[in-house]
């Protein structure tokens, strides 16, 4: 038997061989078999419930961003209705026909018959001509509106908060993986999997802090939900180590950076890649501090955000 026959007591499995010393062997196969199955059974129902859950919360979030498209189509052709009013306005003829010169009337009797421009008209081609002025400086401004300002693409677009594992576990389909439960501060842990070094020793990620970015989308990651994204300290493949959050932090805190105020995006959307732009920029300083372009991944009040032993390396 191999090292799977720890999932039977021994007394048992003796018990059995006595019995049966021809086909005993068999038996005990039969049951170790069975209790694997039973146990990736128990696994995969948990994963199915969190997927019904996540499927619940999905098309709430649909609806909230269908009532925001219509709002803003709906802005979008008032903003457009009132561009066309100015432009309307704006090109129309400021001459009254009274001053047009009669059809037959020869061209050089014309400026000999037409009234000498009165004041209260030049006042009026004056504000004229400055509403144009003025129109020409705003729209730019309304043109951005209208075709949509360029997001900004700093770290403030991320939602980082400091979370406690609760448990953690091997991925049952792929030995690279780890799963883990964590706590951020909200009515139920989340599920995250994540790509730790075969070298990471999981037992002792139990019960630490951690620093997880809250508002990707959730995916599936072989067979399994992930609803965040545990950040790592990685010098190689083989060496790596979890973001540890200051001592005192509780899970929820934000993790915040003084150069870049703002609130993050509610949802990263995939298509703007924000992670893969600000991704580079995430490293460990030479005193193992996490930074963005020089500024810390900072708790306030508590203290700065540190890798456990690596220093000069990349955030992923």
């Amino acid at each position: 038997m191999d090292n799977k026959d720890n999932l039977i007591d021994p007394s048992l499995a003796a018990a059995l061989m006595k019995l049966d010393p021809e086909d005993g062997e068999q038996i005990l196969e039969y049951f170790q078999t069975h209790a694997l199955l039973s146990r990736e059974k128990a696994l995969l129902q948990t994963s199915v419930r969190e997927q019904k859950k996540l499927l619940v919360e999905n098309a709430k979030l649909k609806k909230d961003i269908e009532e925001l498209r219509v709002e803003l189509q709906e802005k979008q052709r008032r903003r457009a209705g009132l561009k066309n009013f100015k432009a309307k306005a704006l090109f129309s003829p400021t001459r009254s026909p009274a001053h047009t010169p009669p059809v037959n009337q020869p061209a050089s009797a014309a400026p000999t018959d037409l009234p000498p421009p009165s004041s209260s008209s030049h006042d009026q081609r004056e504000r004229q001509s400055r509403r144009r002025r003025g129109e020409r400086k705003a729209r730019p401004a309304s043109d951005a509106l209208s075709l949509g300002a360029e997001p900004r693409v700093d770290v403030s677009r991320l939602d980082l908060r400091v979370g406690r594992i609760l448990s953690v576990r091997r991925h049952p389909l792929a030995e690279t993986m780890s799963i883990q439960e964590v706590d951020v501060g909200e009515n139920a842990p989340r599920m995250v999997v994540s790509k730790l070094g075969q070298r990471t020793p999981l037992e002792e990620l139990q019960g630490s802090l951690a620093v997880l970015l809250c508002n990707v989308k959730a995916c599936k990651m072989r067979g399994v939900v992930s609803q965040a994204r545990l950040l790592c300290c990685s010098a190689s493949d083989d060496t790596t180590e979890i973001l540890a959050a200051p001592v005192g932090s509780t899970p929820g805190d934000r993790v915040t950076f003084l150069n870049y105020p703002g609130d993050p995006d509610r949802e990263l959307q995939a298509k703007q890649k924000v992670w893969d732009l600000l991704q580079p920029d995430l490293q460990v300083d030479f005193r193992g501090v996490a930074n963005y372009k020089g500024c810390g991944f900072e708790v306030k009040g508590k203290g700065l955000c540190r890798a456990p032993s690596l220093t000069n390396c990349t955030i992923r």
